[in-house]
Parts: C-alpha cells; structure tokens; sequence
C-alpha cells in the first residue's frame, strides 16, 4: 500500500530511551528494535536521525536540533532514572516548540493514573468495571469476588501477577498491603471481569480508524488466575502464561460486537485525548464492553498486536510507521505555510 510522504524534506529525529543502567542485552534488544524502526521508516523516504535519551538532560540532547527543522518520532517511554516521567518527554518537546507524533503531554500524564483514567471513562459514559481505591489496609471495605488489585500509577502490567486476582477478604487485604509496601502508591481495587479479552488499536488517517481487534485467548488455563495479561505474560519469555495466552488476529467477532467495539474504543480514544494512534484494552462478558485500560503511543516494535493488526490490514512496517510521521508533519508548521502558499495560488 503506497503511502504519501507529507515533508520529505524535514528529516525525523527517532527519540528513544537508552537506560546505562540497563543490562547489556537490554541495550541490545532497544538497539535492535529502533534500527528496525528507522530502517523501515527511511527505506519509505524519509530521512532520519537517531537520538538516544541516556539521562535527564532533554536539552544537552535536542538542543542542537531547529524544531521548525525537523519532525520528533516521539519513542522515548521514559526518562532514565526517572519513574512515570513518559510524559515529561511530551512536555519537553511541546514546550521547545517541535513537532511530535502521538500523544501530548496531558494525555500521556492521563494514561499514567488509572484513576483518573477510570473517572473520565465514566464521565463520558463509557463501561469500566466497578472499582475503589485504597490507602491502607484497614480502610479496605470490598465484597465482590473475584476482584483484581493493581497498582494505581504503574503501567505495562507493572504490579500485576496471577495473585492479583483474589477471592476472599483475606487475600484482598494481604494484596493491597503488598502492593501498598512495594509501590507506595494508591492501590485499584476493579471487580475483575473473567471474560474475553480484546486489544484493539486505532489510528487517525483523516479520521479515527480502528485496526482489526485481536483477542488474547485463555484457553489454556482453567484456573481464573492465570487468565490475565499479567507482567510475565507480556515480558517474561519462559513464563507459562507469555508461552500458553494465545494471540488470536482478528478476533472472532460477530457484526453486531464490531460495531460495538468500535463505538467503545472510538469514545475512549477521544474521551482521554489521545492523538495520532493508540490502543485500548478492553474484555467482554454477557454482552458488555469493558474498557481496562487506554495505552496512548502504544508499543509498535515490530511484534505487537498493533503492528500485526496493521500488517492485516495491509500495512508494512514502515507504512504503518511513515504513516503517523505524517500526521505529525501535518502539524507542522513548514506544512501549513506550504498549504497556504498552494491556496493562494
């Protein structure tokens, strides 16, 4: 599938996070991935620039760059050293002046609290499941069961293993003060919602597009508390649960559930702000839509469900890619003053 290239002259600066902290074959992997991602982004026309974060001076490493000069493919997910700092990043370049793919610093700051993620889902009339949360244990006052303990800032899973899900009073209070001790942070308390679970992304291309959904399937598990997108899950390659949830692309889905997950995901992206492309994680049970989590600037390294929902979809990589460069460049202020010397004309 061709792709247009908006501003080939402006080359893109590839802004990712590289941790020194990090152990070598984690340096690698990061490395690897990005070299992927700007081979596939160049090989379509555009050239590009990479710039490594390495600690928490944005300007020592962007400050040789023209903002009206360049497009930033925003990749960087943290600042090193800094916890829940993605959107510090966001704020940096808004505030230099550079144009950015993906989400602003606002939505990003969002996408990082749970709770206030949950409330604005609600305010906009969107299904969560029904949740609490909790400082300390002795104010843990819960009756529903089974029910799923999160931490309430973390994000990618951080926080949550098979004995997140409890069933009795007794392992709610021992989870939140688990969570409590390790995270020191408000802890979620969700009714958990054992149904499917669906990873849908989405993308504006002149509008706001939905990629085919895909469905984490938990045939393989009997037991409730295994049938979660749990941390090892996602990154640990030995764990049971990364070998045995399967990836189901697209999901098995009738008309009628299409439409509305649709509808839900198309509400969600919109109702957190979100830009350019995101995924939303959501689960189904009786009928109902259940959104769980919204993921601005998704993870698109080459293996993940919204890079393969877009190879479906007919996207290659740089296509996929190349093509949120250019939602971005539209943006840009080069292509509004290009677009306004062609009206004149």
């Amino acid at each position: 599938m061709a792709v247009d290239i908006c501003l080939p002259d402006l080359p893109v600066l590839l802004l990712f996070n590289l941790d020194p902290d990090w152990p070598e074959h984690e340096q690698e992997e990061v490395l690897q991935m990005t070299s992927q991602l700007d081979g596939a982004i160049a090989l379509l026309g555009y050239q590009t620039i990479l710039v490594p974060v390495t600690d928490s001076d944005l300007d020592r490493v962007l400050s040789q760059y023209n903002p009206y000069e360049h497009i930033v493919f925003n990749w960087c997910e943290s600042i090193p050293g800094m916890a829940h700092s993605e959107w510090l990043v966001a704020e940096y370049l808004e505030q230099s002046g550079f144009t950015f793919t993906g989400a602003g610093s606002a939505a990003i700051a969002l996408s990082q609290d749970k709770i206030r993620i949950k409330q604005l889902l609600e305010e906009a009339g969107i299904l969560t499941p029904g949740w609490r949360t909790f400082n300390r244990v002795s104010d843990v006052d819960w009756e529903r069961f089974p029910a799923i303990v999160k931490p309430s800032l973390e994000h990618c899973s951080e926080g949550i293993d098979r004995n997140a899900i409890v069933l009795t009073g007794a392992e709610l209070k021992n989870r939140v003060g688990y969570i409590l001790k390790k995270y020191r942070q408000p802890v979620l308390v969700e009714d958990f919602i054992d149904g499917r679970e669906l990873h849908v992304s989405l993308w504006e291309t002149g509008s706001i597009d939905v990629l085919p959904p895909v469905e984490m399937e938990f045939s393989s598990f009997e037991d409730e508390h295994d049938r979660i997108c749990s941390y090892e899950a996602k990154f640990v390659p030995e764990s049971e649960q990364y070998q045995k949830i399967k990836t189901v692309l697209p999901a098995p889905l009738s008309d009628d559930e299409s439409r509305g997950v649709e509808q839900v995901c198309k509400a969600s992206f919109m109702a957190s702000g979100c830009r350019d492309y995101a995924r939303i994680d959501m689960r189904m049970k009786d009928g109902a839509l259940y959104v769980l989590d919204v993921n601005p600037n998704a993870d698109i390294s080459p293996d993940t469900s919204t890079i393969s929902a877009a190879e479906l979809a007919g996207y290659s990589y740089g296509e996929f890619a190349v093509s949120i460069i250019n939602m971005a460049a539209r943006r840009h202020p080069v292509w509004e003053e290009r677009t306004a010397a062609r009206v004149r004309r």
